[in-house]
């Protein structure tokens, strides 16, 4: 069978292992896992293994993605994870058991679309605790529940936070604390229990680790640390669990020895950016059929530690092969391991093959 590159190559049982030990510590602290598709596109095989593996609910920030999930029959509760469009109200109310809110406008109109589809829908409030991401600030609280209280059709299970998304801080157990506390405001206004304390993703991880995670938080969203053993929040790869999950394999096209300081006046590259070289003298160069439409060339790492990725254009990645040992030859394959924005893009991407072994 002729092998189609790039591809990225998966360890279906990587991820179901990791699956197995997220959930389980998950379960010694009361916890219930989500774990979150997006990474991978819900391909079929990883949502399974996902499933299979311990979670209590699949989550994904993509409505498609939850409609292929909703097709596979896993069992298991669907959430949005992305607060929904007006737009998708429909499909949201059709499609996912319950979703992410931020505005009451948004909890109005799904309370609207449930009551045209005899319908109800569940839904978990996500507070802003500091990383300015989506979420109702903190103290305001009490300016949607009047607008939950007048939508009979949505239920408000819980309440949620995101660390590391945009401003990158960091879950801490004070922050956890306000989380409760505006849960537990909320459940005042609202005149009946939460049962979803949903205390962040990948980066709480840290928490459950230390023994610092406060008690009340109930529920996790994880990603990362099942498909890539790895936290890019804190800057760390989670010891207990299985790294270099996956690969990209991608073909050499060119191998020539060439300046490593372009010859002639240098203006912006094709992508705006203002290029820097550092003069090495001549150095043999590979040329690799994979660029900037498919993956974020700065989020891979070479399997031969001495070839050193240069940069990106929109299909090619030029990388400095000087060292490497045997020498690169065309028809070549260079190996990659991605981090979590190079396997978001790669797992996007129609350009690439997507193989899970």
């Amino acid at each position: 069978m002729t092998v189609r590159y790039p591809r990225l190559i998966v360890s279906g049982n990587k991820i179901f292992e990791n699956t197995v030990r997220v959930a389980e510590r998950c379960a010694r602290a009361g916890i219930t896992l989500t774990g979150v598709t997006k990474g991978v596109c819900a391909r079929e095989v990883l949502v399974r293994a996902m499933a299979e593996g311990g979670c209590d609910e699949l989550g994904d920030s993509r409505i498609d993605n939850l409609a292929a999930i909703r097709t596979m029959n896993v069992g298991l509760p669907l959430l949005l994870l992305r607060i929904p469009m007006p737009s998708e109200i429909a499909e949201t109310v059709r499609i996912a058991d319950r979703s992410l809110v931020s505005m009451a406008r948004t909890i109005s109109l799904i309370d609207r679309e449930c009551r045209a589809a005899g319908r109800t829908h569940e839904i978990i409030l996500m507070t802003d605790l500091g990383d300015l991401r989506e979420g109702v600030w903190m103290g305001r609280v009490d300016e949607i529940a009047p607008v939950l209280k007048a939508s009979p059709r949505v239920r408000c299970v819980g309440v949620g936070v995101n660390f590391g998304c945009f401003g990158g801080v960091l879950p801490v157990p004070e922050k956890l604390e306000q989380l409760l506390s505006v849960g537990k405001e909320l459940e005042r206004f609202l005149e009946y229990p939460l049962s979803v304390y949903s205390g962040g993703s990948t980066s709480s991880l840290a928490l459950l680790e230390r023994g610092t995670m406060p008690r009340g938080i109930t529920n996790l969203r994880v990603g990362e640390g099942i498909l890539l053993g790895a936290d890019v929040t804190g800057a760390r790869d989670i010891p207990w669990l299985h790294q270099r999950t996956m690969c990209l394999e991608a073909e050499i096209v060119e191998v020539y020895r060439k300046p490593s300081v372009p010859v002639g006046p240098v203006g912006l590259d094709a992508f705006g950016g203002e290029p820097v070289f550092e003069d090495k003298g001549e150095r043999l160069r590979a040329i690799v059929a994979v660029g900037r439409q498919d993956v974020l060339v700065e989020g891979l790492t070479p399997e031969t530690p001495e070839a050193d990725i240069l940069g990106g254009s929109s299909d090619h990645m030029i990388l400095d092969v000087e060292d490497v040992r045997p020498v690169p030859e065309l028809g070549g394959i260079l190996r990659f391991f991605p981090n979590y924005g190079a396997m978001l893009a790669l797992s996007t991407s129609p350009y690439i093959a997507f193989d899970v072994v």
